[in-house]
């Protein structure tokens, strides 16, 4: 899985914020624009561009972009 390629699709599930905020040490769930919405739109990205089912839970348990990179390697 490609590091930026996975931090373009995850940053394109939000509207307001700017692409170039996005890194892998960012923590996502800080955001102002983070709600429930955007977390709902990232499991949907995530199931269609890498056919890995998210749960809740793993986006919970994730601080960083890079932490939810990871799970859904470990998903693969």
């Amino acid at each position: 899985m490609n590091k930026e390629e996975f931090i373009q699709f995850f940053a394109e599930q939000f509207d307001e914020t700017e692409p170039e905020e996005f890194k892998a040490e960012t923590e996502f769930r800080q955001l102002e624009e983070w709600d429930s919405m955007v977390a709902l739109m990232v499991i949907a990205m995530i199931d269609e561009e890498y056919n890995v089912k998210v749960s809740g839970d793993d986006i919970r348990n994730s601080t960083t972009i890079a932490d939810l990179m990871a799970v859904v390697e470990s998903k693969k």
